[in-house]
């Protein structure tokens, strides 16, 4: 495992300002307007979360901060380098790791990443390459070549493209979806060192539990804006609520009064939002009223996902 993670320090000299600066971003394909004067920040050293449905337009400002496209209108910067105007400085302090499994299939993965450095116009690192495969678990796949690759491996192939030329910040869209829990677990144990050695993450992902646990400000979208905007710990505060997990015996539905505010979970649960929790003996009493057996019972707090969809649901397009 490796002592230190060195960062590239690619900001103006004496730059102390956001890692990302995104001010009026506005991007239409056609008819479509998949940015709407989007305005956001993300500090250098945060691990961030930009959360939203499919067509939000989260893969569109990432295509806008790694210079894939050109925004209609506003300013986006990375370390205080415009990414039209400085380009070349901007595209160099930033990695992202795609969505989609782009690579090249005639070579390996060692070739592969050295490839990637001379992209950026460095000398390939023969050093930083193995420190990158021995973290992401890829020495045994060093001179493999890229289309024998399980999905999970090329995964990590991606992240390890992104690190390559040693950015400040790292931008990550839906990095382990489809994948196992093996990878995902490599995969944010060596992200959250890299965090802690100083490097910032934007990450997106559906998988909302991850946002929950690893990142300290949360950013939600929804057709092209930003709807919610706060620390993760005060989006739980103020939009969270108790609530009551249960799973009853089969042969009869809940009671009326029950369904009615009751969302389904897998295995026939059920999951009900309190308003507090003296609610919880007269749901009971529903229950019992209705003959039902009661098989399990949790009372706890939403998390990041209830927090979520209510928010979603509660903003008009």
């Amino acid at each position: 495992m490796i002592e230190s993670i060195p960062l590239s320090r690619m900001g103006r000299p004496g730059f102390d300002g956001a890692a990302i600066s995104i001010k009026g971003a506005k991007k239409s394909f056609g008819q479509f307007e998949a940015l709407k004067g989007l305005d956001l920040e993300v500090q250098q050293g945060e691990f961030f979360a930009l959360l939203g449905p499919n067509g939000a337009g989260k893969t569109t400002l990432i295509s806008l901060l790694a210079g894939l496209a050109r925004p209609d209108a506003g300013a986006l910067s990375v370390l205080g380098f415009d990414v039209g105007r400085d380009y070349r400085q901007a595209r160099r302090a930033v990695g992202v790791v795609p969505q989609e499994l782009v690579f090249d299939p005639f070579f390996t993965v060692r070739e592969t990443l050295s490839l990637q450095s001379g992209y950026f116009g460095i000398r390939p690192d023969s050093k930083w390459i193995d420190e990158l495969l021995e973290n992401l678990q890829l020495r045994d796949k060093a001179d493999s070549n890229m289309r024998a690759l399980s999905g999970g491996m090329k995964r990590r192939v991606l992240v390890a493209q992104a690190l390559v030329h040693r950015p400040s910040v790292l931008i990550l869209d839906e990095p382990t979806a489809g994948v196992d829990v093996e990878l995902r677990q490599t995969l944010w144990k060596f992200i959250r060192r890299l965090n802690e050695e100083g490097m910032t993450i934007l990450l997106t992902t559906h998988y909302l539990e991850e946002a929950q646990t690893l990142c300290n400000r949360v950013a939600m979208m929804k057709a092209g804006q930003v709807i919610a905007l706060d620390t993760t710990q005060n989006l739980l505060a103020d939009h969270s609520r108790p609530s009551l997990t249960l799973s009853v015996g089969q042969g009869k539905p809940l009671p009326d009064v029950l369904i009615q505010r009751a969302t389904s979970l897998p295995a026939g649960r059920f999951r009900l939002g309190l308003e507090n929790f003296a609610e919880v003996e007269q749901i009971l009493a529903a229950c019992r009223t209705a003959g039902l057996e009661i098989k399990e019972l949790e009372v706890g707090q939403a998390d990041l996902e209830e927090v979520f969809v209510r928010i979603m649901k509660d903003t008009p397009r």
